[in-house]
């Protein structure tokens, strides 16, 4: 990645890798139920993790944990029962986020995106900061690899599947390991030397939505 850490803008900015588990129940917003997020700068020519966050996250009485869910996440109901609710744990993450400039990374970072927005009055700074995602640095890398599932992407590059995939922090933690392979193997290529041109490649910029009250139920550095 030696043409990005050239770049003034990349080196000086905190890339937060974050994930959410959610439900998703019918006719509404999906409901968070963990975050998790890992803060990355560079430093020694690579990206070194200088902060994590992560919490499970009480959804509303009215949305249960289904047996799906669970056999999907391994969260169960009593797991969640003394967990505190979105709007804590959102502004908790927020207040992380208190020297500029960030950019957010997920993979497929506009699910990550939706649910930020809906818990945009719990965590402006998370809400207002844009975001790169890894599916399409994979896209640009990797062309014609037919599937940029997660999955996918950790069998390409023979990262092991952590034993509890899909739980937030897992998540992250190998979406980390995906990230540094794609940034240096863009660079390689000559994809990409700055920030700018990851954002060209990959930036998707923070969901905005309809005013509208900010609900008591709703909830990364």
């Amino acid at each position: 990645m030696d043409r990005l850490m050239q770049d003034p803008r990349f080196t000086g900015t905190t890339f937060v890798v974050i994930d959410f588990e959610g439900l998703t129940p019918a006719g509404r917003p999906a409901e968070p139920i963990e975050v998790a997020a890992l803060a990355l700068r560079a430093d020694g020519g690579r990206l070194v993790e200088v902060g994590r966050f992560e919490s499970l996250i009480r959804p509303p009485a009215d949305v249960p944990v289904t047996a799906f869910d669970t056999a999907q996440t391994g969260i169960t109901t009593p797991m969640l029962a003394a967990a505190p609710t979105a709007a804590t744990v959102m502004a908790r993450l927020d207040a992380h986020l208190s020297v500029p400039p960030y950019r957010l990374v997920a993979h497929h970072a506009s699910t990550e995106a939706g649910m930020i927005a809906h818990q945009a009055g719990h965590c402006p700074t998370l809400a207002s900061t844009p975001l790169l995602d890894t599916v399409r640095l994979a896209k640009a890398v990797l062309p014609g690899l037919g599937t940029y599932r997660l999955d996918s992407l950790l069998g390409y590059y023979g990262i092991p599947r952590p034993a509890d995939r899909h739980r937030a922090m897992p998540d992250v933690e190998v979406t980390v390991q995906v990230l540094a392979r794609l940034l240096a193997d863009g660079c390689a290529a000559g994809r990409w030397r700055t920030l700018l041109d990851l954002d060209a490649a990959a930036g998707l910029q923070p969901k905005r939505l309809s005013p509208e009250p900010v609900l008591e139920q709703s909830a990364l550095f």
